[in-house]
């Protein structure tokens, strides 16, 4: 889904509905076509997906400590993992044995917000859960962040609360002490301090789940449709799928909004992909925003105010722009917070880092001229084939869209986007399928 047009769900789109008929209204792609698109998805299994690599998806306890959950993404290489319930009945519904989806991203932001919250509760030693607000909190919690109050203080695990915030009291095992101390020390070495101290070596997955960019698990079957997938990937804005056996919680296959985007690629050739994809973006109604809507970050502001622009609107990624007129000069991730615990001399100084100081030091550079990397971009006349192209080569998940001399930024065009072009969803279709509103388990 396009950056500003994420934003405006909060707001003036804030039904998936309302989301996927604005995106309609703006393409110019023959209805027939897209019809018989949506058709054809209909009839293709999931089982004709190919499985992950390696055949086997990953999954993580809800009772696995923080630091265990970091060690089994970083060892497999995944961003991602879902969650399951280890003391739930024996049962065949997946809805009583997984808990949601937990990302690298949702770690990291839970360890800096409680880290930083924990110092400063303790720190003015006479605050209590319900008094902790923007005075107290840090500059994490207050600016990067946005949450105040008992709200961020429910992040803390009970030890934490307790030693550190209410009151100050610094039990012999509490976290009274080590929080703060962790706060001061996460420049070391991120893994040292949610390995060794509280309240991070104790906590649980099932304790941050649905509180840092919660994702819901709603599996689709193996006799289950590729239509029901690309819906849930675009119109319902989930980044993943995963594919369960009928009447088996088991899941047998872990499909991406990328390897969707993968998959298109590979689609060269096909009639139908051709079509599509010969047209200009602009043809199809993309990008799915007017020029200012676009979410930026200019390059001299503060890296914490890009985390925060990224959280509040809840999208994955910002460009990073210089001057009036939006000239492109990199792009952030939310991914990219990870550097601020991993990178020493960036988190030394993480209050004062301005996006361009960050950039400097963790985007990459050509190994000839050791300039930093441009971001990926594309202009108002590019076709979606090349769109498409971009994205997958890349393994990115959005690409910029640009316009003039100066490279004005107009547009963001993502993984979402994308995918929406092919499809549309037939009435009630995914709330038939699952027996649900899946609109309402996602506004939950």
């Amino acid at each position: 889904m396009a950056q500003a047009e994420e934003a405006k769900e909060v707001s003036k789109l804030s039904s998936c509905d309302a989301y996927f008929e604005a995106i309609q209204s703006r393409k110019k792609l023959p209805h027939s076509l897209q019809e018989t698109l949506t058709a054809a998805f209909a009839r293709i299994p999931v089982l004709s997906f190919p499985n992950v690599p390696g055949g086997r998806v990953i999954e993580i306890m809800a009772d696995t400590t923080i630091p265990d959950a970091v060690k089994i993404l970083s060892e497999c290489n995944i961003l991602s993992a879902p969650v399951k319930i280890p003391d739930a009945p024996s049962s065949s519904d997946w809805k009583e044995r997984y808990l949601g989806i937990v990302d690298y991203s949702a770690i990291i932001l839970w360890v800096l917000e409680t880290a930083e919250l924990a110092a400063a509760a303790f720190s003015v030693g006479t605050a209590t859960a319900a008094g902790v607000g923007t005075g107290t909190v840090g500059a994490l919690g207050a600016l990067a962040l946005g949450m105040t109050g008992p709200a961020a203080v429910a992040g803390l695990t009970v030890a934490a609360a307790g030693a550190a915030v209410a009151g100050g009291l610094a039990a012999e095992k509490g976290a009274g002490k080590d929080a703060p101390t962790a706060a001061d020390r996460l420049h070391e070495d991120f893994y040292k301090v949610i390995l060794q101290e509280e309240p991070f070596k104790s906590a649980t997955v099932r304790s941050i789940i649905k509180s840092y960019r919660w994702a819901p698990f709603l599996p689709v079957a193996t006799d289950g449709s590729m239509l029901s997938v690309l819906l849930l990937l675009s119109k319902y804005r989930l980044r993943n799928v995963p594919i369960i056996e009928p009447g088996t919680p088991d899941i047998e296959n872990y499909i991406t909004q990328s390897a969707v985007v993968q998959g298109l690629e590979g689609c060269k050739g096909r009639d139908w992909f051709d079509i599509i994809a010969s047209q200009p973006i602009s043809d199809l109604g993309l990008p799915f925003m007017s020029s200012d809507e676009v979410i930026t970050i200019q390059s001299n502001e503060l890296i914490l105010e890009a985390f925060k622009r990224m959280k509040d609107n809840n999208i994955g990624g910002i460009p990073v722009v210089e001057g009036q007129q939006k000239k492109i000069v990199g792009n952030v991730s939310i991914r990219d917070i990870r550097h601020l615990l991993l990178k020493p001399e960036l988190f030394s100084n993480f209050r004062q880092l301005t996006v361009r100081d960050f950039m400097n030091a963790v985007v990459p550079t050509t190994p000839d001229s050791g300039k930093v990397i441009p971001p990926i971009t594309c202009k108002l006349e590019s076709t979606l084939g090349s769109v498409i192209h971009s994205l997958a080569s890349k393994s990115v998940h959005r690409i910029y869209v640009v316009a003039g001399e100066e490279a004005e930024v107009v547009g963001v065009i993502t993984l979402r986007d994308v995918i929406s072009c092919f499809i549309f969803e037939p009435p009630n279709h995914l709330d038939n399928y699952f027996g649900f509103s899946v609109k309402d388990l996602l506004n939950q």
